[in-house]
């Protein structure tokens, strides 16, 4: 497939072939920085060897032009505060490139879109991200602990950190049904458990300890009853 070759290309130039110096250099030189071009070089190069058919060169240079200028924007419109998304949008234009060129070729098709079971299984992992938070958090409104000093304020947490951990925790359980592992299930169960309740049990708060065990017995319980409606 030529979508595959094509991600394997660009996996290798992008990340195993593109040492930090090279991206320190763009980043500080921008369009002036010789190893910008080289970059793009490598990846055309590396298209046309893994698509291994002169018929199909003007494919690796389309992906060498648009790497080019995807890459260009990039150090352009890049700032200290927008890095990180220009990051990943970086990446998408380039794997909407190689899915564009892919689907020229008609390797994909929207065939999948009339897939009942896919669009069950993407309903219920849509459902299980922010909306399930939604509900969590609406369903623990009443028990919410509040801080009874100024200084149970100062943690040392990330930022929404507990959102995305719901999130990706309910979306492993939901995995785990889906194939059938539920012994998944009961390991994650006992991995929470060990990172978070022996914190919970340092800091002496009893309410605190019990909202997060209704939170956390809400997020599985939710996760397993959606994968068994699934099922």
């Amino acid at each position: 497939m030529i979508f595959i070759k094509l991600i394997l290309a660009h996996l290798l130039g992008d990340f195993i072939l593109q040492p930090n110096s090279w991206v320190a250099d763009k980043e500080r030189r921008k369009l002036k920085s010789p190893y910008l071009y080289l970059h793009v070089l490598i990846h055309t190069v590396l298209s046309f060897i893994f698509l291994w058919n002169t018929d199909l060169w003007w494919v690796a240079l389309l992906v060498g032009i648009t790497h080019f200028v995807i890459d260009a924007s990039k150090l352009i419109f890049q700032t200290v505060k927008n890095k990180k998304r220009w990051f990943f949008i970086d990446q998408l234009l380039h794997i909407l490139v190689i899915a564009g060129i892919s689907f020229y070729y008609k390797e994909f098709s929207f065939g999948f879109l009339q897939n009942q079971e896919f669009l069950k299984i993407l309903m219920a992992a849509l459902f299980l991200t922010t909306p399930a938070s939604i509900f969590i958090k609406i369903l623990l409104s009443p028990w919410t602990p509040v801080p009874e000093t100024q200084s149970s304020l100062q943690t040392e947490s990330l930022s929404s950190a507990g959102k995305y951990i719901g999130i990706l925790e309910r979306l492993l359980v939901f995995t785990f049904i889906m194939v059938n592992h539920w012994e998944g299930v009961g390991f994650m169960v006992a991995a929470k458990s060990v990172f978070r309740f022996s914190d919970l049990a340092q800091a002496k708060q009893r309410k605190l300890t019990e909202y997060v065990l209704i939170g956390t017995l809400l997020s599985f319980g939710l996760a397993v009853l959606t994968g068994i409606l699934i099922k």
